[in-house]
């Protein structure tokens, strides 16, 4: 009688939602403080997203004595990053809508900031400003989070 081979959904799921909710929890914890335009402290939560997609990798394989196929990886991973970025982005979105409605304002002055430090003319500011604005709506805010977190994915 053969063992039934474990599932790349139940597992990326599991791993996926768990380390999602971390994930999330710091980087609401980053928003409140005011520490979330800090490049540094804000690329660690892709450690988390390393981290969440390592483990539930080792945990398929521990479930599958020893072995995983690249395609079975290549799934875990996808699925992992899929739900990791889909809910980052969707609290980021409720964080921003509902709780905090200033914090894209106060996000945007500090980009102007930048590009009249930078030397970039009215023009071109009102530009980057406008388009910025234009990403800033739930369904490109959760889609856009979902997929920079896949294309980090391909990355690594």
């Amino acid at each position: 009688m053969t063992e039934k081979e474990p599932s790349v959904s139940s597992v990326a799921l599991k791993w996926g939602f768990i380390f999602a909710l971390v994930g999330v929890v710091f980087t609401l914890i980053l928003m409140i403080a005011g520490l979330a335009e800090n490049r540094w402290l804000s690329s660690l939560s892709y450690i988390i997203l390393i981290a969440g997609i390592v483990i539930a990798m080792k945990n398929y394989k521990s479930q599958n004595y020893g072995y995983m196929s690249y395609g079975q990886g290549l799934g875990i991973g996808s699925l992992v990053s899929a739900i990791y970025g889909f809910l980052s982005g969707l609290v980021s979105w409720l964080y921003i809508e509902f709780v905090d409605p200033a914090y894209m304002t106060r996000v945007m002055d500090k980009q102007r900031e930048a590009m009249i430090t930078q030397g970039l003319t009215d023009e071109q500011i009102d530009a980057a400003v406008a388009m910025a604005e234009n990403f800033q709506g739930p369904v490109t805010m959760i889609l856009g989070a979902t997929v920079i977190t896949l294309r980090l994915f391909r990355v690594v």
